[in-house]
């Protein structure tokens, strides 16, 4: 038994050293005939499906292809749903050594043209519009503010490319090399840039795709979106690790779903609370045949256990929860299958292979005895390189010794499974997506209606959380719901946009003078808070 909040996961599976290229390369030697991945498109027609050597092919086409517009350590935009392509780029990019950047297809034009000017990116590739967002319009909009960007490639123009490939040979690519950038831990006002390498996203992939207990060569519902790391790294490299089929979903509807768990006999998949609590509630779940499920994942936000035993019971299958961070490639702990119910439902698990845990007393820094609060840190093969091109940030999350402080509140017992408790960092997740209030704060903060703003999650049954505004009126202005919402989406996406709007005269300060934003909270939990009404 532990007595110090300090412990390293098991040596097994081990660290192997190779490069997501050369992750495909071995699936495609040893199992070049197994279906790899299909487009789960709700036309049965339009189900598209590459074996793994018809994967390696194209993906080493799209890499030749990259080659003849971007130089070996270029960034290089995606911005799209889950779509086919959005893999082979990934794959492609890897085998070309260029740094793939991942957008959020929801963004609107402010958010794009941050994204595409902090990394630098070269290029863009993209859907002309998706569900009503015209992303090539917005990439119109803003591309002459994006000094470095050179390159606009539309995916409805996909075999275009790939028919300018030359015969370059790929350049070498190492396993510490970086290969990814996602955007995350905005509590500065704007999202910064983690930069995450080969090593780090192939074996953290492949570990959580052993520990869920799914066979091999069976099939895994993707129904993340790609631009996560649940997506792009526990569903297409844990996919790739076991030579499973990955069954693409462009964009979640629980029916579809089902229906293609159904079709293709789905083993496993991942998913945040709000999509499965969605399935298990849609009409047609009684009669689906899902008896070839053998694991269900789940991260995003703590899992209550009358939930776990509900899925639990209406799967048959055993139901795993990951934790970690985008910054950790992405998972630092993780339950297993014959985890108890309590456990899988109040804790974090256990720390993953070779992976160690801490947590730490927030003032000095010490490790905390075993069941005290404090910061979970986390060190080992799987921590970021930095935020990129952001010094400062990377040396306030990733200290002198390595370790990566996630500002997240936790404890651990004396077994090692560690419990969240709250965040350091004032981030609100919805439906398991991370939002930043500071970001909508500043935002808002703008528009001349409002005096003072205070943006808090609240707690949702359904989406775990929920945004809340908390607004103090400018001087001689008057508050109108409409026009804020509408200012909002005017600027960012739709997930970001409060679904709680209050007036307030004056906020529950500390001694010093800032916003109690807990007080708020508890305010609101005993209902001292009325809602604007919307005209």
């Amino acid at each position: 038994m532990l007595t110090e909040s300090l412990m390293t996961g098991p040596t097994e599976p081990p660290v192997r050293d190779l490069t997501i290229g050369d992750a495909l390369r071995e699936a495609a030697a040893t199992s070049p005939d197994a279906t790899a991945m299909m487009a789960g498109t709700p036309e049965p027609d339009g189900r598209r499906e590459w074996s793994y050597g018809a994967l390696l092919a194209e993906a080493e086409q799209t890499a030749r292809a990259l080659l003849e517009r971007f130089e070996p350590g270029e960034r290089v935009a995606v911005w799209a749903p889950n779509i086919p392509q959005w893999v082979i780029m990934e794959y492609g990019c890897a085998l070309a050594g260029i740094v793939l950047v991942t957008v959020n297809p929801s963004y609107q034009p402010d958010e794009l043209k941050y994204v595409l000017c902090q990394s630098r990116a070269a290029g863009v590739f993209l859907l002309p519009d998706f569900r009503g967002n015209p992303m090539i319009k917005h990439v119109d909009a803003v591309k002459d503010d994006c000094p470095e960007l050179r390159e606009v490639i539309l995916f409805s123009e996909w075999e275009a490319f790939l028919a300018t490939a030359g015969d370059k040979a790929l350049p070498e690519v190492t396993p510490d090399m970086p290969c990814m950038i996602q955007y995350t831990s905005g509590t500065t006002g704007f999202p910064k840039g983690a930069l995450l390498h080969h090593r780090g996203l192939v074996n953290n992939g492949a570990h959580v795709a052993a520990i869920s207990g799914a066979s091999e060569q069976s099939t895994y519902m993707g129904i993340m979106p790609l631009f996560h790391t649940g997506g792009c790294v526990l569903a297409v490299l844990g996919t790739l690790s076991l030579r499973s089929r990955l069954v693409l979903v462009e964009m979640f509807e629980p029916g579809l779903v089902l229906e293609l768990m159904e079709s293709y006999r789905a083993a496993t998949m991942l998913g945040v609370p709000t999509m499965l609590i969605a399935m298990i509630e849609h009409p047609s779940f009684p009669e689906r045949d899902l008896s070839a499920v053998e694991a269900i994942s789940s991260g995003g936000s703590t899992v209550p256990a009358a939930l776990v035993r509900r899925l639990e019971d209406a799967v048959g299958a055993p139901f795993v929860i990951v934790f970690g961070q985008t910054e950790c490639s992405p998972v630092a702990c993780m339950t297993r299958p014959d985890d108890s119910i309590e456990d899988k439902a109040n804790t974090l698990g256990l720390p993953m292979p070779n992976v160690e845990v801490k947590i730490i007393d927030v003032d000095s820094g010490s490790t905390q005895p075993c069941g005290e609060l404090g910061e979970f840190c986390t060190r080992g093969y799987h921590v970021m390189h930095e935020y990129f091109e952001n010094p400062e940030a990377t040396a306030k999350t990733i200290d002198e010794d390595g370790w990566l402080h996630t500002g997240d509140l936790a404890s651990m017992d004396e077994r090692g499974y560690c419990t969240i408790e709250g965040r350091l960092k004032d981030m609100i997740i919805r439906g398991g997506e991370n939002i930043y209030p500071r970001e909508i704060e500043e935002l808002l903060f703008k528009h001349p209606s409002v005096g003072e703003i205070a943006v808090v999650g609240l707690p949702d049954e359904r989406m775990g959380e929920e945004v809340g505004a908390f607004l103090r009126a400018a001087p001689g202005e008057t508050l109108d719901r409409n026009a804020l919402f509408a200012y909002v989406r005017e600027h960012l996406s739709p997930q970001k946009t409060p679904r709680f709007w209050y007036e307030v005269d004056a906020y529950p300060l500390t001694g010093s003078g800032k916003i109690q934003k807990f007080a708020l909270r508890e305010g609101w939990s005993r209902g001292d808070y009325e809602q604007m009404s919307a005209a």
